[in-house]
């Protein structure tokens, strides 16, 4: 699987059949793919599936049992030579953000910057906080300021020097949810207008979403799905996948033609040739959006629980077969559960796993 830059873009990072681990044992797997300029990618996977241990052999802090890595058609890392993490010209965001205490904003920013000329660096320094949004902060103190306000440092200190990829582990993590919301499609601009090659670490769709052009989905030190979110969540090339992201059911169906299944559903025509013979017994994705709720249908479904989330309802309901799947409905249509309320298929991409 890859994560693949457009063909005008230049590729900063490759990584080819990388395996990581730990005493000669693998945690990471044959992990290949590439970023390329200004693109922004997310390693997406559950606690322990081996997205952090990638970042890290990235970083150079950990070195490569087999394959490689390249940055800006540069070997940084393969099973012989590993190049240390000061050298690779790579910017890094943690978890715990780790500013210095004992500095003021203005020099948290600069710490990278030793080898610029004072002027250029104090340029670069007030430019990248009124960047952020911190212009006036440069003689306050990290304890001074937010959450939010120091992961903004945290990461104007990371992209000061101009690396040619920033890391980024969980950068968001100890935030809450609110703070995140904002402050996730924040930082992509900022890394949009400096035009800077990113990969995000998180087990937060989300997150991932709203941050990443592109995205590896991960398990088990192994990429099941490289795509665009969008691809990712509506075209799912594993159950794996198809589970982790969002909500989502697996419905007993029948192959009936080229883009065609039977199921509790009724028969339904998608926009996909799944390559799958007719007759062949199979599961079939059905996501939340893909059942919406209509009174006006003759196709029904009782309520056996619900979720207001404000701007919509999430049911789920039972078929007449015994099914249960989710359902979107308006927030004004207020059902009760054990309800039985009309609903509609919008189900366009067929997803299918053979039984």
């Amino acid at each position: 699987m890859s994560l693949s830059p457009s063909n005008e873009t230049l590729t900063e990072l490759v990584l080819e059949n990388a395996v990581v681990g730990y005493d000669g044992k693998a945690i990471v797997t044959e992990a290949s793919f590439q970023l390329g300029e200004g693109e922004i990618g997310c390693l997406l996977g559950p606690s322990g599936c081996g997205k952090s241990t990638l970042l890290r052999a990235i970083a150079g802090f950990e070195p490569l049992i087999s394959g490689s890595i390249q940055v800006n058609n540069k070997t940084i890392s393969d099973e012989n030579h590993t190049l240390s993490p000061e050298k690779r010209q790579i910017g890094m965001v943690f978890q715990d953000i780790a500013l210095f205490p004992h500095l003021t904003i203005a020099q948290n920013v600069a710490f990278g910057l030793t080898d610029w000329a004072k002027q250029e660096a104090d340029e670069r320094v007030d430019y990248l906080l009124n960047l952020v949004g911190l212009s006036g902060f440069q003689s306050r103190y990290p304890h001074s300021l937010s959450g939010g306000q120091q992961q903004r440092v945290a990461l104007a200190r990371a992209i000061a020097p101009k690396p040619k990829l920033l890391l980024m582990d969980e950068p968001f993590s100890g935030l809450d949810a609110k703070l995140r919301e904002d402050l996730v499609p924040e930082i992509r601009a900022i890394l949009k207008h400096e035009n800077m090659s990113a990969l995000l670490v998180t087990h937060d769709q989300m997150e991932a979403f709203a941050m990443a052009d592109i995205v590896s989905v991960m398990d088990a030190g192994e990429i099941h799905q490289t795509g665009k979110p969008y691809d990712i969540y509506h075209q799912s090339k594993t159950r794996f996948v198809a589970e982790f992201i969002g909500h989502g059911d697996f419905l007993p169906s029948t192959v009936c033609g080229v883009n065609c299944v039977h199921s509790d559903l009724g028969e339904i025509q998608g926009d996909l040739n799944h390559g799958l013979e007719d007759n062949l017994a199979v599961d079939l994705l059905v996501r939340p959006d893909d059942i919406l709720h209509d009174d006006d249908s003759e196709f029904l479904g009782e309520i056996v629980s619900k979720w207001f989330r404000g701007s919509h309802f999430l049911y789920r309901v039972k078929l007449a077969s015994g099914k249960k799947v989710y359902c979107f409905a308006s927030s004004h249509h207020n059902h009760q559960v054990g309800q039985s309320i009309g609903l509609t298929v919008n189900l366009d991409h067929l997803v299918l796993f053979p039984r």
